[in-house]
Order: C-alpha cells, then sequence, then structure tokens
C-alpha cells in the first residue's frame, strides 16, 4: 500500500457498493477503507486520520447527516455525501450540516473520481501558504489569516471546513468589493450553485457574527452577492 496515495472512509451499508468503491477508487490512486455503519465508521476515525469521507445519508441507526454534524464539532475532513433522495432540501440539508459536496445515487464513478479529486485539491491549497497573501483579517476578536487560511480568536483556533475555508478567503482577498453568488461559485468551488453558497455563507456567519440577524462582516448586497467588511 503506497501510503502517499490519499486515504478515504466509504461510509455505506451496502455490501455491494462498499466493494465496487473500494476496487474502482483503489484502482484510480487512492487507499480505502470502508465502514457498514455510523459506529463503524467511529472506531475507523479514532485510529486513523484520512483525508477525505465518502459517506451515505440513509443508513440504519446514526444517519450520515447526523454523523456529519458530529464531525463537524471538532474535525474539518472534506466530506462527500452520497444521496439517494432527490429532493434539493435534502441535498442542501446536507450541506448546512457540514458536507462539502454531494453526489446523487446512482453515479458514474468516473465522477466520484473527479469529485473527490477537486476537494483534494482545494483542502491541499487550503493547507498550503498563498503567494503574495493579503494581510490579516480582523472581524471584531476574529482573526483570519489568508495565508494560512486560519481564523482565531485570542490564541484559539476557530475550526473551518474546507468550503468555509474557501469561502471566506475569497472574500477576504477583496474586501470592501460585492462578488457574486456565481463567482464566489466557482473561485471557492462550491459545489450546487448558488443556493449551496447561501448555505456555505450561513455556516460561515455563524462563527463570525454575533448577531445573524443584522451581519457586521458577511453582508448581502441584494441582487448582487456578498461583501465582507473586515474592521
Amino acid at each position: 500500500m503506497d501510503d502517499t496515495q490519499p486515504h478515504i472512509l466509504v461510509v455505506d451499508d451496502d455490501n455491494r457498493l462498499r466493494g465496487l468503491l473500494r476496487r474502482y477508487l483503489g484502482d484510480n490512486g487512492f487507499r480505502v477503507s470502508t465502514a457498514g455503519s455510523a459506529a463503524e465508521a467511529r472506531k475507523h476515525l479514532e485510529s486513523l486520520d484520512f483525508d477525505l469521507l465518502v459517506l451515505d445519508v440513509m443508513m440504519p441507526g446514526e444517519t450520515g447527516f447526523a454523523l456529519t454534524e458530529a464531525l463537524r464539532k471538532n474535525s474539518a475532513v472534506p466530506i462527500l455525501m452520497l444521496t439517494a433522495l432527490g429532493e434539493a432540501d435534502n441535498r442542501i440539508e446536507g450541506l448546512e450540516r457540514g458536507a462539502d459536496d454531494y453526489l446523487h445515487k446512482p453515479f458514474e464513478p468516473r465522477e466520484l473520481v473527479l469529485r473527490l479529486r477537486a476537494l483534494l485539491r482545494r483542502s491541499q491549497t487550503a493547507a498550503k501558504p498563498a503567494a503574495a497573501a493579503p494581510v490579516e483579517i480582523k472581524l471584531g476578536l476574529l482573526r483570519f489569516d489568508p495565508a494560512r487560511l486560519a481564523l482565531t480568536r485570542g490564541e484559539a483556533a476557530v475550526k473551518l471546513t474546507t468550503a468555509e475555508s474557501a469561502l471566506l478567503r475569497v472574500l477576504a482577498e477583496k474586501p470592501g468589493e460585492v462578488i457574486s453568488r456565481e463567482d464566489l461559485t466557482v473561485r471557492a468551488e462550491i459545489a450546487g450553485g448558488a443556493r449551496a453558497v447561501d448555505v456555505q455563507v450561513t455556516r460561515l456567519r455563524r462563527k463570525i457574527e454575533t448577531d445573524l440577524k443584522f451581519p457586521r462582516y458577511l453582508q448581502t448586497v441584494r441582487g448582487r452577492g456578498y461583501v465582507l467588511r473586515p474592521d
């Protein structure tokens, strides 16, 4: 096994699908571990660090939604959710719980590989210093370092998901400038279109704003997009 390959945890109660994904992803440059339930996934996560999770929504016991929300309390590992639920509201719920991307079942395995690679690129970019990065952004008691994509309150780190850090980075690159939802979708590589951007903005506001009804720093400009107004 090549330790330089990205290590992915596939969580799905469908034995056949788990086996297919283990073989297909393994043939496409990934190390793959699998779990048939959220409980089994938790055991893996206690002893191993993964580069990305592929997580089914509908499982007996703890659902993928619930596991994602629980993981987001102390982990920023990228999560792609697999869902057989067709309603847009159900897919949006996954993003609201902290998922970075979703794919509808049945899906083309090649599309899954492309989405996983895009998520990994985004998370790797978040871990690297940016060239000619802008200066530190002040948001009240919070500080955002665009070079490290690090949000802190005093000495304490404020955890951001991959999507949240990408969104804040793009907004911080041009403080005071309105950026459309469409541009944010492309530049922050947020899957799901404009509505998914709205979901990530709401999640980010919970971490940087003191009054969600009247945002001070991350503001909506009706009909145009969003703007970051640091101190």
